[in-house]
């Protein structure tokens, strides 16, 4: 990720300084030669001691080749029998040095995690007593008649949130045996049991994976009443720590009545790391304390940095430049040795007496307890980032790096604020209909880089699970890649190139269990994989340059934990919907503190620029919070929400509900205004009642409803299409960049409409770099007009330049093509043995490879070439001279006439041959690669020689012949001798066709 470092900031920063031809010449050139920092990256996973170095050079060597310029190192335990090589151990440090030698020399960078597995923090150097906690309870019922000794026992631990299989023996030991004492309280028994609700979430006892759709984005405030009969009043809660002794017994009886006596102690939360290596499994180390934290980093970063050579204040010698953060997969956590000191101390009062509000006990009032949980929380986020997460980042400082953090998934925490501590905030998508929807997480991410300024929003891509079979490629990927970039990610980090240790005879090898796409050298088409990276490098260098166009921005409410989700009425589609004609961010009041108003638009200091702030229809905000709304009305801003009634903490309760009421009566007037109200504040606009209360979900109302507001007052749409295409816009100095897609596997021609008459349109092709002029174009007012042919799944950018100063020509003209020759018969097809395949096999017609007779056909996965001689009528036009293939199953490498054209991987499915082709004789090659499921189902009917019982065949343990008669060879059996087998090869028809320039 250099390019944060080393490029992208710098040029984000001189642009206004240069003049616009100078912003011209720069930007065209980093599209056609794209800066190797902005290449994609890949999760480089290893399998648990099963590497060794000749594997991690070829695995190197090979991304360098295909375009892959960033790798995210980690060592995992998932469906694969261990290796020899120890984690940590002497042989695994001198591979790791290697490995960063190695990427050093071939200019790739290195992103360490920040401890083994892909999550978290831990290890089992991390003891009990530096782990994550979480304060427990026991209770005990006395009475004041009661004679016999009381022992009040030790509270238990929770069960962990992935169960007690995540713990090995010795960690369920260690577990049990860690206990700590905090206090004895002790109450007058509620006449009736009646909780707070969900207790055991908003005290944070667990915080379930919000992919997993089981849990809210948000917690909602108490609206209930609890019965008083309920309720422990606060003044008659008793400390009696003091009166219980080293064996637990109780030295103390109530006077009257019977009483509930609470031992409250501290114990381990049973968090883990997963899925760690097994030399690597251990406890998460304590997030609120920085001690635990950095004993942490000494044992597992600092050994490798040490090895590596890396110290503190030097650039680093080798090719690591970020450390990392993985999603959020530890639980929660609710206490610490001095949680109760850092609590009082940030909210200004002990929070002792309202412990029992910790195991649902309802303190004085729901209300009351439920502000004391609030406090509670907010105070676990502030030490997560204080103590955790920026001393990581000071930690990665010192070496010179920087932080990626992917903010999300059981995040005890604001997503939004864990992010914005990120150098790099990331995001996660999993490919379409194999897995999790986490595209909330990309919504997060790109909030997060758009209002902090920060140019590069990274994802791990394509994600998958066990239904994935090898059968993504690049084609399949087209459109959902092309959502993700228009949805704010402007880099692919693909989640998996797994190790390949198993020597290269044995495909498709080694793999992540069931999970991710097979992002590897081991694929049958990793030879052609560089086309479609060079297209992907592309749109991510142009989508990082400027700042991002959006209109409407959307506070998230105050406390956690909290994921963003905006109305769905702003987005078109689900797992993979698109933003509709005004774009949109979401922001904290954290962040939201740091904004001005200029010319009416909400301005923050990295640059982000928006119309409307829209509030969260919430009846709690704090003081702090709302003079900053406040501020921003009076300097001009439009805001669209209702008034608050109550802050939500108890910090200066209750002159802090008095502090709210007072100023929204002042900003708002009428407290519940019914009807629509659009009144001026300030220099400002505050809109409030009538349909802003129709929400859509929790927060926010309708978009329509926003939408209509910035029309009212003269903001037409950013973008509107009368077709199926998805966009987003980047803005400059002297030029505005528009990335538009078509979302169907049909072509389409629509009519398009820009917010922007920057100069006359360009439209730039990322998949061969072709710039064109748009020869016809309106413009009227601030909005530029046009007609756009785009083929399945076609995307470009329509740029708008200062410096482009043509005049449109008077009507449009639609693009045709010429089919001038058919080359669809007689081809000869050369396969390769080693797979099964003839070596050589005549095509009368072009046909499916899975219905051919020859069962070497059938099952056949790999690269056939396919060639034949043709002549070409010299009179005929010799530019704008296509080979349009038809139907490709999969990816297609064009050789004419010796001379290599390039790799079609995409509609449309041709490329230009204008230059190569010649009178007589000419030559064509077309290599054809399809996907690995054919030859792997083929095989399911010959004997299986792999992996046994979890353990590795002994003729590969004693490196012997193999004793099998099959082709393929993998870790991770997907498919049976049933399985259906998968269309491939070059299906046609392929044909020369002339296209009007």
């Amino acid at each position: 990720m250099k390019c944060l470092a080393s490029l992208c900031i710098p040029l984000l920063l001189l642009l206004p300084c240069l003049p616009a031809s100078a912003q011209s010449n720069n930007l065209k050139a980093g599209f056609l030669r794209p800066p190797a920092d902005c290449r994609p990256g890949v999760y480089w996973y290893f399998m648990d001691g099963n590497m060794n170095a000749e594997s991690i050079t070829r695995d190197l060597e090979s991304m360098k080749t295909a375009g892959i310029g960033q790798v995210v190192f980690l060592e995992v335990n998932v469906g694969i029998p261990r290796g020899n090589v120890t984690f940590l151990s002497d042989e695994w440090l001198h591979l790791f040095s290697h490995l960063v030698k190695e990427a050093t020399r071939l200019g790739i960078s290195v992103t360490l995690g920040i401890g083994p597995g892909w999550t978290g923090s831990g290890g089992p150097w991390v003891t009990a007593n530096r782990s994550m906690q979480t304060l427990v309870a026991s209770e005990t019922v006395i009475q004041a008649n009661d004679a016999a000794p009381v022992v009040l026992p030790v509270p238990p631990p929770e069960k962990p949130f992935f169960g007690e299989g995540t713990l090995t023996d010795e960690l369920r030991d260690k577990r049990n045996a860690f206990y700590e004492d905090v206090a004895v309280l002790a109450f007058p028994a509620p006449e009736k049991q009646e909780k707070i609700a969900s207790w055991p979430e908003k005290a944070f006892y667990y915080r379930a994976p919000y992919t997993s759709s089981i849990v809210k984005p948000f917690l909602t405030e108490a609206t209930t009443v609890v019965d008083p009969a309920a309720t422990i009043p606060r003044r008659e809660v008793l400390d009696l720590t003091e009166k219980m002794d080293k064996q637990g017994r109780l030295h103390w009886r109530p006077q009257s009545g019977k009483w509930i006596v609470m031992r409250f102690g501290s114990r381990n939360n049973g968090a883990v790391t997963r899925p760690a290596p097994i030399p690597g499994l251990g406890f998460e180390c304590d997030k609120f304390d920085t001690t635990a934290l950095k004993d942490h980093l000494n044992a597992y970063v600092g050994r490798i940095f040490e090895k590596v050579g890396m110290k503190p204040g030097k650039q680093s010698p080798g090719g690591i430049t970020f450390l990392h953060m993985d999603s959020w997969e530890m639980g929660s956590q609710n206490w610490s040795q001095h949680f109760r000191k850092e609590f009082s101390r940030r909210r200004g009062y002990d929070p002792l007496k309202y412990f029992p509000a910790y195991r649902g006990y309802v303190v004085d009032n729901a209300q009351v307890s439920e502000r004391f949980l609030w406090d509670m929380r907010l105070t676990t986020q502030e030490l997560i980032f204080e103590y955790h997460v920026k001393f990581v980042k000071e930690y990665a400082k010192k070496y010179n790096l920087k932080l990626s953090i992917e903010p999300y998934d059981m995040n005890p925490t604001s997503d939004l604020e864990l992010g914005r501590l990120a150098d790099v905030p990331m995001a996660e998508f999993w490919s379409l209909h194999r897995g999790f929807n986490s595209s909330f997480s990309v919504i997060e991410a790109s909030s997060i880089a758009h209002v902090e300024g920060k140019p590069q929003v990274p994802a791990e891509a394509f994600t998958a699970q066990d239904n994935e079979g090898w059968q993504q490629h690049p084609a399949s990927m087209k459109n959902q890649g092309d959502w993700a970039f228009a949805a704010g990610v402007n880099r692919f980090v693909y989640h998996t190139f797994q190790n390949q240790f198993l020597p290269d005879s044995l495909k498709p090898g080694a793999t992540m269990g069931p999970y991710g796409i097979h992002w590897d050298r081991s694929q049958t088409w990793w030879p052609m994989a560089g086309s479609y990276h060079q297209y992907v490098t592309r749109c991510s260098y142009l989508l990082q340059q400027g700042r991002t166009v959006a209109d409407i921005l959307y506070l998230a409410p105050e406390g956690c934990p909290h994921v963003f989700v905006p109305p769905s009425s702003a987005i078109r589609g689900d797992t993979i919907g698109d933003r509709r004609e005004y774009n949109f961010d979401g922001c904290t009041a954290s962040q939201l503190a740091r904004a001005n108003v200029v010319n009416k638009k909400i301005v923050f200091p990295g640059g982000a620029t928006y119309r409307v702030l829209v509030l969260p229809a919430s009846e709690t905000m704090t003081p702090e919070l709302l003079s900053v709304v406040e501020r921003l009305l009076k300097a001009g801003a439009m805001v669209i929400g209702n008034p608050p009634s109550r802050s939500p903490s108890l910090v200066n309760y209750p002159a802090c509900d008095k502090e709210v009421v007072a100023a929204a009566k002042r900003i708002w007037g009428v407290a519940d205004e019914p009807s629509l109200s659009i009144h001026p504040y300030g220099k400002g606009t505050i809109i409030s009642g009538g349909n802003t209360k129709e929400l859509d979900g929790q927060l926010y109302p309708f978009y329509e409803t926003v939408t209509a507001m910035l029309k009212r007052y003269g903001a037409p749409a950013d973008f509107e299409a009368n077709g199926p295409v998805r966009y987003t816009h980047r803005t400059g100095g002297h030029w505005d960049i528009y990335f538009v897609s078509n979302t169907t596997d049909k072509p389409v021609n629509v009519q398009c409409r820009f917010r922007t008459t920057k100069g006359a349109p360009e439209r730039w092709d990322a998949i061969n770099g072709k710039i064109s002029r748009v020869k016809y174009f309106e413009q009227e007012g601030p909005v530029t007009s046009l007609p756009l042919q785009l083929d399945a799944f076609e995307s470009c950018f329509i740029v708008f330049d200062e410096n482009n100063r043509w005049a449109s020509i008077s009507a449009p003209v639609e693009k045709k093509s010429l089919q001038v020759m058919d080359l669809s018969t007689e081809w000869k097809v050369a396969f390769d043995k080693k797979w099964g395949g003839p070596e050589m096999a005549d095509f009368s017609r072009l046909q499916d490879w899975s219905r051919s007779p020859d069962s070497g056909i059938r099952y056949y996965s790999g690269i056939a070439v396919y060639t034949k001689t043709f002549d070409y009528n010299a009179s005929m036009k010799q530019s704008g001279i296509y080979l349009d293939l038809g139907k490709v199953r999969n990816l297609a490498r064009i050789t004419l006439n010796g001379k290599e054209l390039g790799t079609v991987w995409t509609a449309p499915w041709r490329i230009d041959i204008s230059t190569a082709l010649k009178q007589k004789n000419n030559v064509l090659k077309i290599e054809v690669a399809n996907l690995w499921a054919n030859r792997l189902i083929g095989d399911e009917r010959r004997a299986d020689d792999g992996i046994k019982n979890g353990a590795w065949p002994q003729w590969l343990i004693n490196g012997m012949a193999r004793p099998g008669d099959r082709y393929t060879f993998t870790t991770s059996r997907q498919y049976n001798a049933g399985s259906r087998l998968l269309e491939s090869g070059l299906l046609g028809p392929v044909t020369i066709t002339i296209e009007d320039e």
